[in-house]
């Protein structure tokens, strides 16, 4: 699946859009993961353990998007974005979305 943050992908040309598509994952830390986590601000730096959190919930979310699309038929995405926003305290929706399309080579 071709993808871009932007409306044109370099080298393809548009044949169809598709519509909308979205991936939504919504992700909690667990109470050990929470304690964990709280270990390590008082550290300082990276928060790894949230960091992990984050990616993986970005990843499902864009691999969603990418099925949907494909169930489509697209071939790229355009236009692809996140959102995230808290639904309450230490649960938050992660959302990917873009426009589904269809390109072929330039």
């Amino acid at each position: 699946m071709h993808n871009t943050t932007g409306f044109t992908l370099t080298g393809f040309r548009i044949t169809r859009e598709l519509g909308t598509v979205r991936g939504i994952v919504v992700r909690s830390r667990s109470v050990i993961g929470n304690f964990g986590a709280s270990i390590q601000t008082l550290f300082g730096g990276d928060i790894t353990l949230y960091t992990e959190l984050c990616e993986r919930a970005r990843q499902d979310a864009y691999e969603r998007l990418c099925q949907h699309a494909a169930a489509l038929g697209a071939n790229a995405i355009l236009g692809l974005r996140y959102d995230a926003t808290e639904i309450s305290p230490g649960v938050t929706e992660v959302l990917c979305y873009g426009t589904a399309a269809q390109v072929t080579p330039a």
